[in-house]
C-alpha cells in the first residue's frame, strides 16, 4: 500500500532528483561536448541541439527500463525488508549528497563523474544504516572506482594519441594535407561509425540489444561500410568542388547531388568579401615565432616558457590574456565574433515585447556564450595559456575542415550513449524512491515508468542549456590547443576506451576517458609544457573528492535523521 506518511520524503526526492539531473546536464554534458565547441567544429547552439536531440533520443529509446535498486550495487536490498522506508530515505539522503556536491563542484567548474557522485551518495547512506561492514568493498564494488582514476584517463591518453599521431604524420604533415584528408576521410568513417555502433550495441543502457559475437561483427562491419560508401559517394564529391577546387558557391544542401557535382564546371572568380566557406581554426591562437616576435617588440624575453603572460590588455586591466593573430580580408574581424546582443525594447515589463525579450534572455542565457573566448579567459588555474597555445602545431584548416564532420559524428553518437545510460545515474535511485513510496514493497529490480525517462532527459537538457557553459569554459583550450583534428583524436581515443571498459564491465567515467585523451593528444606536440598542468590537477582533484564528498553529505544527513530525537514516543 502506498506510504503518504512519507509524502514529504518523496516530495524533497523529487527535487534533488531534478537538481541531480540539472548538473548532469550542466557538468557531465557539458565536458562531453567542450572539446568539439573548442576545436570550432560545432558552435554553441549547434551544439545545444545535437545534444537535446540526441540524449532525448538515448533516454527514450535504449535508456534503462528495469534500474537496480542500488544502482551501483553497494549494498543489498535485503538488509531494508523489514522496513522499506529506511532504503526510500537512504536513496533520498544519497540524492540529496550527489545533487548538492555537484551544484558545488559545477559552480567551481570541476568536471567530476557523476556515476561516482550518486555511488559516494549510496556509500554514505549505506553506511549510516548499515555500517560499513554492510558495504561491498570488493572488486565488484567500491574498489573499481578507485582502479578507474588510474585506467581510464591512461588508456583513453594512449589511444587518443596514437590516432593523432597517425592523423598528424599520415595526412596533417604530408604535401597537400587537404587531398590526403580526402583520402582518409572515408576510413575514419568506417572506423569511427563501425566503433560507436558496437559501443551502442555494448553500452545500450539496460535494454541490452541481444546478438551473439557472429552477428555483433557484422554489424560493425556492415555500419562501417554502408557509412564509407555513403560518405564516398554524396560527401567526398562535397568536399572535392569545396577545398580543391574552391567552389565559393557550393552549400550544404548540395551534398544529396553526389556524383553530379563533379560534373559542374569550374567556379566563377570569389567576390571581393566573400569567404570561401572555410574558417581559421586556429583564429586567436599565436604560433611559436608570432609570440616570440610579439613579446621582443614588446621588450620582453622571447623565452615563452619561462615568459609569464603579460599583453598589454592585461597591463591595462583586462581579464585576456589571449591576443588574436592578424585578421586578413576573409576573416570575421574579432569584435563580430561574439553574439549580438539586442537592447531591451522600451515600456514597461509586462508589455508583450518587454516579456518576449526577458524570456528570451532567460530561456538562452547559457547559450549565447562565446565559450572559445571565455576559454581565453585568465584565472588561477590558466596558467601562461599563450604559450601553452604556442607550443602547437597549426596545420591546414582545410584540412582541418574535413575532421569537423568527423568530430560532430563522434560527439553525437557520445551523447546518444550517454542519454542511455547516464541518464540511470539522477532516475536510478528515485525509480527506487517512487516504487516504494507508492506500493511499500522492496524489489531488486525496479521497473522504470516511461514519464521518469522523459523528466530525467527533460533536467538534463535544462542544465545543458542553462549553465553548461561553465564547464565548458573551463575545459578545451584551457587544457591545451584544440582543433577539429585534435578535437576528433580525443573523441575517438575516448570511445574506444569506453567500448573496452563496456566489455570487461569497468565502470570507468566518460569524463575521465575525454579529459585522459586531452592531455594524451597534447603530449604529442612533443613537450610536456603543452599541457596546462594546473587545470589538469584541478579537474583530478575533483575526481578524487567526488566520492568522499558525496558520501559524507548523505551519510552525515542519513545518520542525524535516523538518530534523531523523537518526540511523542515516550523517549
Amino acid at each position: 500500500m502506498p506510504l503518504h506518511q512519507y509524502d514529504y520524503v518523496f516530495a524533497i526526492g523529487t527535487l534533488f532528483s531534478a537538481l541531480d539531473a540539472w548538473n548532469i546536464g550542466a557538468n557531465d554534458v557539458a565536458n562531453s561536448f567542450a572539446t568539439s565547441v573548442a576545436s570550432r567544429s560545432l558552435t554553441m547552439k549547434q551544439a545545444m541541439a545535437i545534444a537535446t536531440c540526441m540524449e532525448f533520443a538515448g533516454a527514450m529509446t535504449v535508456g534503462a527500463r528495469v534500474a537496480d535498486t542500488i544502482r551501483t550495487k553497494i549494498i543489498s536490498v535485503k538488509l531494508f525488508n523489514e522496513d522499506p522506508s529506511v532504503l526510500m530515505l537512504a536513496m533520498v539522503c544519497a540524492i540529496v549528497g550527489s545533487s548538492v556536491y555537484l551544484t558545488i563542484a559545477t559552480r567551481f567548474s570541476m568536471p567530476v563523474s557523476t556515476t561516482h557522485s550518486i555511488m559516494g551518495g549510496v556509500i554514505g547512506a549505506g553506511i549510516a544504516a548499515v555500517g560499513k561492514d554492510g558495504i561491498n568493498w570488493g572488486w565488484d564494488g567500491v574498489s573499481q572506482v578507485f582502479a578507474a582514476w588510474a585506467i581510464a584517463p591512461g588508456i583513453a591518453g594512449a589511444f587518443g594519441a596514437i590516432i593523432f599521431s597517425i592523423t598528424k604524420f599520415g595526412v596533417m604533415r604530408r604535401s597537400n594535407p587537404a587531398k590526403k584528408a580526402l583520402i582518409a576521410v572515408p576510413v575514419y568513417f568506417f572506423i569511427t561509425s563501425a566503433l560507436l555502433a558496437l559501443l551502442i550495441v555494448w553500452k545500450g543502457g539496460s535494454t541490452k540489444i541481444k546478438v551473439t559475437n557472429a552477428q555483433t561483427g557484422g554489424i560493425i562491419i556492415g555500419v562501417g561500410a554502408v557509412v564509407a560508401l555513403l560518405v564516398v559517394t554524396f560527401f567526398i564529391p562535397y568536399l572535392y568542388r569545396k577545398i580543391i577546387m574552391e567552389d565559393w558557391e557550393l552549400k550544404w544542401w548540395n551534398i544529396p547531388q553526389g556524383p553530379l557535382l563533379l560534373r559542374r564546371g569550374p567556379p566563377p572568380p570569389r567576390p571581393e568579401g566573400v569567404t570561401s566557406g572555410v574558417q581559421d581554426y586556429y583564429r586567436g591562437h599565436l604560433t611559436k615565432e608570432e609570440l616570440d616576435a610579439r613579446r621582443a617588440a614588446e621588450g620582453d624575453s622571447a623565452d615563452i616558457e619561462k615568459h609569464p603572460a603579460t599583453t598589454g590588455d592585461e597591463k591595462n586591466g583586462s581579464s585576456s590574456d589571449i591576443v588574436p593573430a592578424p585578421i586578413n580580408s576573409e576573416e570575421t574581424p574579432r569584435e563580430q565574433l561574439s553574439t549580438p546582443k539586442s537592447a531591451r525594447p522600451l515600456g514597461p515589463w509586462y508589455s508583450p515585447a518587454v516579456m518576449f525579450y526577458l524570456a528570451k534572455k532567460v530561456i538562452f542565457h547559457g547559450v549565447d556564450k562565446d565559450v572559445v573566448e571565455l576559454q581565453n579567459e585568465r584565472d588561477f588555474l590558466s596558467g601562461d595559456l599563450e604559450a601553452i597555445h604556442a607550443t602547437g602545431e597549426h596545420f591546414d584548416n582545410e584540412a582541418e575542415y574535413t575532421y569537423s564532420f568527423l568530430q560532430v559524428l563522434t560527439a553525437a553518437t557520445s551523447s546518444f550513449t550517454h542519454g542511455a545510460n547516464d541518464v540511470a545515474n539522477a532516475i536510478g535511485p528515485y525509480t527506487t524512491i517512487y516504487f516504494i513510496w507508492s506500493t511499500g514493497k522492496i524489489s531488486s529490480k525496479v521497473p522504470v515508468p516511461t514519464w521518469i525517462l522523459a523528466s530525467g532527459a527533460t533536467a538534463i537538457v535544462i542544465g545543458l542549456w542553462t549553465y553548461g557553459y561553465n564547464i565548458m569554459r573551463a575545459l578545451g583550450n584551457k587544457i591545451t590547443l584544440h582543433s577539429p583534428s585534435r578535437g576528433f583524436s580525443m573523441e575517438l581515443g575516448s570511445a574506444i576506451t569506453v567500448v573496452m571498459a563496456t566489455r570487461l564491465k569497468l565502470p570507468i567515467s566518460t569524463t575521465q576517458c575525454i579529459s585522459g585523451a586531452t592531455v594524451g593528444v597534447g603530449l604529442c606536440n612533443g613537450t610536456w609544457r603543452t599541457i596546462n598542468w594546473r587545470m589538469v590537477a584541478w579537474i583530478y582533484m575533483g575526481w578524487i573528492i567526488t566520492l568522499p564528498s558525496a558520501g559524507i553529505i548523505s551519510g552525515c544527513l542519513m545518520g542525524i535523521i535516523l538518530n534523531a530525537p523523537r518526540w511523542g514516543n515516550g523517549v
